[in-house]
């Protein structure tokens, strides 16, 4: 099964993650297939926190990549599902 999930970078106390493509079973920042954007919980601006390549995302659920809650949840509150 492929996922869409969150993989954490950034340093200590400033998170940022990567929203990319996984293979269930790969640890939490483990190599992807392919990433998708990003998301930075800290950012002011509203529309630079989720970024996000729309067309990839499409590919990948119509292939049956099944995202995570929260990455559902912030995919909706961008608009990109």
């Amino acid at each position: 099964m492929v996922r869409i999930r969150l993989a954490r970078m950034g340093r200590k106390n400033r998170p940022f993650f990567r929203i990319g493509v996984y293979h269930a079973q790969t640890r939490r920042d483990g190599t992807c297939i392919e990433k998708l954007g990003t998301y930075d919980p800290l950012s002011q601006d509203v529309g630079r926190k989720v970024n996000v390549n729309r067309e990839r995302l499409a590919y990948w659920i119509s292939r049956g990549a099944q995202p995570t809650e929260k990455v559902a949840c912030l995919l909706k509150h961008a608009g990109a599902l």
